[in-house]
């Protein structure tokens, strides 16, 4: 099938690069032109495991190509997805601006029946007003599909190709069948695809990332009691996970969560909650615990040196708002980093991948380093702010050979105090 994916932003990359891995001919659009000449260089915006050999290899095959010509794009291709920015206003409501332009210019240069499938993330209501601006630029036909994505960074190739479940919002037999067409490399083992009416489909993605972003700030408010009971919520945690009305999935507790998706998500919930009159006092409390958890951290540090961290170094492991991506987005090391600047400190950082994109935050006013042993020379304290896979067990001799004092506030609960207290190590972590 011929397919075109407006935006080459996360979800534009993945989605176009994998749509052309089972097969489609797929052209990835973008006004970006600077981007675009990159990634026919083969130089990747985004770090996202897999990703890159996908894209040489479909590249290579023909499948794939890039381009700046929104009307050729168009043109050629029976399916477009739009994949563009939903940003959010001051007020935690969403700009769709973007989304609205790109279907005007859509309805501009088609040329013939055209399904438009959006899996921007979009208030309720939004696709109604898509099929109406469409109606009023073009006389050809058309139908709107909402395709959420449910992708996580760190594992989005995994998650477009092995998909747990394909949400369609459609009203119309001809796009369900094409949808159906489209992803039927994925059900050749079980029916993954949900369908449902299009308003259904925009809360449904809503209401996920909103559910998760729940269980996250319920265990760290559950970690917080924990610290003032003496409870330790790793043990807890292991008692109500294993439940299997709960699960085991969100429910670390640690400095919050960030990215692009669960705080813009969260606050967009609210705002269409307060526009419709509607009670939200849970999202709200789930925002509120979430930014608090990374002030409550900070002040764990500034406890234990008294409020007086000035000309003190810290190492700071982890940037990334998660392991497996360079994403900065809403990342709790942002605040943390912020506060140990405001109030004096040195920061030495390392993180495998995110360093570029922090060097645009910082500049210069933190110090990278190559590795994770280097932050750690003539260091206060070790901070670990992104779980890493590489920074889970470390030498602990070599760490206390390189550090003034043995001190680790851990803000991911990863290592086992136990041990740590053996080694003669300080170790300060959420809710222990």
């Amino acid at each position: 099938m011929n397919i075109c994916v407006v935006g080459t932003g996360y979800v534009g990359l993945v989605a176009g690069t994998c749509l052309a891995d089972i097969g489609n001919n797929v052209i990835c659009v973008d006004s970006d032109k600077e981007k675009i000449k990159d990634l026919e260089n083969a130089k990747i915006p985004i770090y996202e495991p897999g990703l890159e050999e996908l894209i040489e290899l479909n590249k290579n095959d023909g499948r794939l190509t890039f381009s700046t010509d929104f009307e050729y794009a168009v043109k050629k291709s029976d399916v477009c997805f739009i994949t563009v920015g939903t940003p959010q206003f001051d007020n935690g409501s969403c700009d769709l601006n973007s989304v609205y332009s790109v279907i005007t210019d859509i309805a501009k240069y088609m040329n013939g029946y055209k399904l438009i499938v959006n899996k921007s993330t979009v208030p309720v209501g939004t696709m109604e007003k898509i099929f109406k601006l469409l109606k009023k630029n073009t006389n050809y036909n058309f139908d709107v599909v909402y395709n959420p994505e449910f992708l996580k960074q760190g594992a989005a190739v995994e998650d477009f190709l092995n998909p747990d479940r394909i949400i369609i919002g459609a009203d119309s037999k001809e796009a369900i069948s094409i949808m159906q067409e489209i992803y039927s490399p994925f059900m050749r083992t079980a029916n993954r695809i949900i369908l449902m009416d299009i308003k259904s489909a925009e809360m449904t993605k809503y209401a996920a990332n909103a559910f998760l972003a729940t269980k996250i700030s319920f265990i760290n408010e559950i970690a917080n009691i924990c610290e003032h009971n003496g409870a330790d919520v790793e043990m807890v945690r292991l008692g109500i996970s294993t439940d299997e009305r709960i699960g085991k999935q969100f429910l670390f507790p640690g400095i919050g969560y960030g990215g692009s998706c669960f705080p813009k998500d969260v606050n967009a919930l609210i705002a269409t909650a307060e526009k419709l009159g509607c009670d939200n006092s849970i999202l709200k409390a789930v925002n509120t615990t979430n930014i608090k958890q990374r002030e409550l951290f900070c002040q764990k540090i500034l406890k234990y040196y008294k409020n007086d961290i000035k000309n003190r170094t810290f190492a700071v492991w982890g940037l990334a708002f998660k392991p497996k991506t360079n994403d900065m987005r809403e990342a709790p090391s942002i605040t943390i980093i912020n506060r140990l600047l405001e109030n004096g400190a040195i920061v030495k950082a390392f993180d495998p991948k995110a360093i570029p994109n922090a060097k645009k935050i910082w500049g210069n006013k933190i110090k990278y380093t190559k590795n994770a042993y280097d932050a750690l020379q003539e260091s206060d304290a070790l901070l670990l702010v992104t779980e890493w896979n590489e920074f889970r067990f470390p030498n602990l001799e070599k760490m206390k050979k390189l550090m003034k004092e043995p001190v680790i506030f851990d803000g991911r609960n990863q290592y086992n105090k136990q041990k740590l207290v053996q080694h003669k190590f300080t170790y300060i972590a959420i809710g222990r």
